[in-house]
């Protein structure tokens, strides 16, 4: 069941793993702001009418929404009537409702019973709610708790104060990713994990199936384009592994991306061998090592020309107002001749990764830590559950390359935190690098980074003058970072370059002395990224940044997307060869 095109972000949420029986549930739903958190004692999970309205998947701070509401909400209602195809309920389908992202802490009820909760603000998650739904209209409650505020809530960009200032923006409150129900068999395909093996063409398949198994099979088709290249059909289990030769071998790799299709059948065996689940699916075959300080995709050098990446719009904030501007955002960075991004203190939505995949786009998955009080003891517990959600839930992206949970943390911050989340996130992962904490005091890391914003070419220049002494890089923490053991390095925040020609200087922000003209700005421009590429200790670099975010100012493009000056001119810049490659 399709999603009608007058719905906002109408297109299917999870693109790698697609069943057919879904609904949307975005657009209208009844709202309320419950400021003295006593909505559940005023029994408005019950399902009355609120008073307000809402565009989901849009939240309540952003234009898109309807609402427009800046101040801090301590929670907020969402209501909505929904009618189940009939073809679910007569077929004993299980029914799941899915959320993409809701901040903070979320609980849904489904005509007055409690379906379940979620704590934290940016992965996906679901309930099964088939024992609360009948036939006819069904209400759905969804209440979101959010304390930017809190020092055990992570919050990435959020403002934790009145308005945006420096580089913190607009707060997102509640929902802001796609609402959906889907349906799907007692016995049914619950995920799958890919393992590439590019040297013998091949892919091992991790597949978790729900439901009783007994006499069912798992059988798997895999095209490269129309041509079928590989097939298996296996005795299905709770966890079913399996490996299947390709006979077409063709490799994912930046700027030329390949995406094989999958199509999966969970079937009961039988006289009539019924069909029981459909799911397709795609994996591209691609591979990341280290080899000293280089980072290896498919075992070629690649440097990576990435560009940060917040994740912010005008009028939807977290939220991009169509899937087209999630593909256009993509298309903006590889216009100026970057290779992929930072994503930067969030994390994304799946529609993006898709199209990072489609488009051939490397990209570094991070995690919102900002906002977090890494000292306190219970920080671990908030941290980890949510970290490893996003990891599992992106881990099958061939454009994701690396991981990393933290950005910017302090010698006063605490080590140990560090240290157990880069050891889980190896532990879940083992496939790709992982940088512990991205610039400032590194911990037990595979690759070593830094930030730097000098805006004086010279200085910079004599920060990162070519070397060939392996151990002479640059620290921003020397005496609290852990030692340098040659892992792959770079910059990864550097520019930041403030121009906002125009705008006066009290209504912005950005990095140091702003350039005078356009031609200082690209002079400057150059200087620093050139410093950075004749490196041969530099693996990659990361300009900050993208675009505009409300009053800070040192994007390439606009906020609302315009470039600032000749992509082309930029492009050329970038497209340098580096020293490494």
């Amino acid at each position: 069941m399709n999603a009608a095109p007058s719905i906002p972000r109408s297109e299917y949420p999870r693109p790698q793993f697609v069943r057919s029986d879904w609904m949307n549930l975005n657009g209208e739903w009844g709202f309320e702001i419950d400021q003295s958190l006593s909505g559940e004692a005023r029994n408005l999970q019950t399902g009355n009418e609120f008073s307000r309205k809402i565009i989901v998947p849009f939240c309540p701070e952003s234009d898109l929404s309807g609402v427009g509401e800046k101040d801090f909400m301590a929670s907020v209602w969402y209501r909505r009537d929904v009618a189940l195809p009939a073809e679910w309920i007569d077929q004993g389908k299980r029914v799941f409702l899915h959320i993409g992202a809701s901040d903070y802490e979320t609980t849904v009820w489904v005509n007055g019973a409690k379906a379940g909760s979620h704590r934290g603000g940016y992965t996906s998650f679901s309930f099964e709610i088939t024992q609360f739904v009948k036939s006819g209209d069904n209400a759905i409650v969804i209440r979101a708790i959010d304390d930017t505020r809190s020092p055990l809530q992570p919050s990435g960009k959020q403002s934790e104060r009145f308005s945006s200032y420096g580089c913190l923006y607009t707060r997102t409150t509640g929902i802001w990713q796609t609402v959906w129900l889907e349906a799907a068999p007692c016995t049914y395909l619950r995920g799958v994990k890919y393992y590439a093996n590019i040297d013998e063409g091949a892919i091992t398949i991790h597949a978790k199936v729900a439901g009783n198994t007994s006499g069912y099979r798992l059988q798997t088709t895999v095209c490269a384009g129309e041509t079928v290249v590989g097939q298996a059909d296996v005795t299905a289990s709770s966890l079913t592994t399996f490996t299947i030769a390709l006979s077409e071998r063709h490799l994912w790799e930046p700027g030329a991306p390949y995406l094989y299709d999958v199509a999966f059948k969970l079937v009961k065996d039988g006289k009539n061998n019924q069909d029981v689940d459909t799911v397709t699916s795609y994996f591209g075959l691609r591979t990341i090592a280290i080899d000293g300080k280089r980072v290896l995709i498919n075992g070629k050098s690649v440097f990576q020309r990435l560009v940060l990446d917040q994740g912010f719009y005008p009028d939807g904030i977290y939220t991009a107002p169509t899937d087209a501007a999630l593909r256009g955002d993509i298309e903006l960075s590889l216009a100026m001749g970057f290779n992929g991004a930072r994503l930067h203190e969030k994390v994304f939505e799946e529609r993006f990764h898709y199209w990072a995949d489609k488009l051939g786009y490397i990209t570094w998955g991070e995690y919102p830590n900002w906002g977090l009080d890494h000292a306190n003891p219970h920080a671990l517990e908030r941290y980890t559950g949510e970290w490893l959600e996003a990891i599992e839930r992106d881990f099958d992206h061939p454009s994701i390359v690396g991981w990393c949970p933290f950005n910017e943390t302090n010698p006063q911050q605490n080590n140990e935190l560090l240290r157990m989340i880069y050891r889980a996130t190896k532990a879940v992962d083992s496939t790709r690098p992982v940088i512990d904490t991205s610039g400032y005091v590194h911990v037990e890391t595979d690759i070593y980074d830094c930030h730097n914003y000098e805006q004086d070419p010279v200085k910079f220049a004599a920060t990162f003058a070519p070397s060939r002494d392996s151990d002479k890089i640059y620290q921003n923490f020397p005496r609290h970072d852990a030692a340098y053991l040659g892992q792959p390095y770079f910059c990864s925040e550097y520019g930041g370059i403030w121009w906002n020609p125009g705008q006066l200087d009290d209504q912005s922000w950005g990095y140091g002395d702003r350039p005078r003209t356009p031609e200082q700005f690209l002079q400057r421009y150059k200087d620093l990224t050139e410093i950075l590429l004749s490196n041969p200790n530099m693996f990659a670099f990361c300009y900050t940044q993208l675009t505009n975010v409300e009053q800070e100012v040192n994007g390439l493009y606009t906020y609302d997307r315009k470039p600032k000056f000749d992509p082309a001119i930029i492009r050329a810049i970038n497209s340098q060869k580096a020293a490494i490659e």
